[in-house]
C-alpha cells in the first residue's frame, strides 16, 4: 500500500500538522472535518495523507480568525471563487493590521528617542539638527482661545484621521518666527497633530526637511518669552536666519507627575 493512502492515528495526524488531537475531535464532533475512517476495532479515528490540504485550510482560515460558523459555511460551498473572496477579505484586514503595527512601532520610536533626548539633553543648550520632512495636521487656533476648546478641535481632528487613542499621535503648537522676532511671544496660530505614516495629501502642513535650531525650556511657562530671546540672541551671534513656524512639543509627559517637571522642546527651521 502507498506511504499516500495509508491511515495515520488520530495523534499521528495532529502531529504532523502541529495541533494537538482534541482539536481533530472537536472539528469531528462539529461537522467540520472528519476521519478518513474509523477503526472497526477499536472506534478510533483515522486519517490519510490527502485529507492534509483540506486541514491546512482551515487551520489558516482560523489563523485569519475566521469563525467556525464562516468555516462550515465555505466548506459545505467550497470553490476557488469562494475561497478568493474569503482571502481577499482576509488580505485587506491583514494590511489594516499592518499599518497599524507600522505606526505603532514609530510611535514607540519617538517616544523612544524622547528618552533618549532627556538622558542626554543639556537643558540650557542651544543646538542645531537635522530633520526630515514631516506631515502635520493642524487646527488653527487664536490668541484667545480656551483649553476646552483647543481640546475639542483636537478630539475633532483625531476623529478625522480615526486614531484610536491620543497615543497614537504627538501633539504640539505653533507659533509664527515672524511673531517671535517682533517679541510676541503668545501668537500661537496653529495646533499640530503628528499622525504616524501620514501619506502627503492636499491641505496637510509640511514641516521642511532640513538644519533646526532645538533648544528646550522646562518648568514655567511665563518664561518661554526668555528662553525665546536666548534663541533670537544665540542666531544673530551665530548669523543664522530663523523662518516658518516654532515647533514646540512636551516630550517627557510619560514620565512626570508635575507640571513644574514639564520639558518642552523647541525647534525652528534655519534657512540656510
Amino acid at each position: 500500500m502507498s506511504e499516500k493512502i495509508k491511515l495515520l492515528t488520530i495523534g499521528q495526524f495532529a502531529a504532523l500538522h502541529g495541533i494537538n488531537k482534541k482539536t481533530l475531535m472537536w472539528y469531528d464532533e462539529i461537522g467540520l472535518f472528519r476521519p478518513a475512517a474509523i477503526n472497526p476495532e477499536n472506534g478510533y479515528r483515522c486519517y490519510n495523507y490527502h485529507q492534509s490540504p483540506v486541514l491546512e485550510t482551515i487551520l489558516l482560515l482560523r489563523e485569519l480568525d475566521v469563525s467556525i460558523t464562516e468555516i462550515q459555511h465555505f466548506m459545505q460551498n467550497r470553490s476557488a471563487e469562494n475561497l478568493r473572496n474569503l482571502l481577499d477579505e482576509k488580505i485587506a484586514e491583514l494590511d489594516l493590521q499592518l499599518m497599524h503595527l507600522q505606526a505603532v512601532r514609530k510611535t514607540v520610536s519617538n517616544h523612544r528617542q524622547n528618552m533618549d533626548t532627556l538622558l542626554s539633553m543639556d537643558l540650557s543648550q542651544i543646538s542645531i539638527v537635522e530633520k526630515e520632512k514631516r506631515c502635520l495636521v493642524t487646527v488653527d487656533i487664536e490668541k484667545d482661545i480656551t483649553f476646552e476648546k483647543e481640546v475639542e478641535l483636537i478630539t475633532a481632528q483625531t476623529s478625522n484621521y480615526q486614531l484610536g487613542r491620543l497615543h497614537d499621535a504627538s501633539y504640539g503648537s505653533m507659533i509664527p518666527v515672524e511673531s517671535i522676532q517682533k517679541g510676541d511671544f503668545d501668537n500661537y496660530t496653529k495646533l499640530f497633530i503628528e499622525i504616524p505614516l501620514l501619506a502627503h495629501k492636499s491641505g496637510l502642513h509640511i514641516q521642511p526637511k532640513g538644519k533646526y535650531l532645538r533648544a528646550f525650556h522646562k518648568g514655567d511657562w511665563n518664561k518661554i518669552p526668555l528662553r525665546y530671546q536666548d534663541i533670537l540672541d544665540y542666531a544673530r551671534r551665530e548669523g543664522l536666519t530663523l523662518y516658518g513656524y516654532s515647533y514646540e512639543k512636551g516630550i517627557n509627559e510619560m514620565v512626570i507627575d508635575h507640571m513644574e517637571d514639564y520639558i518642552m522642546q523647541i525647534e525652528i527651521p534655519l534657512l540656510i
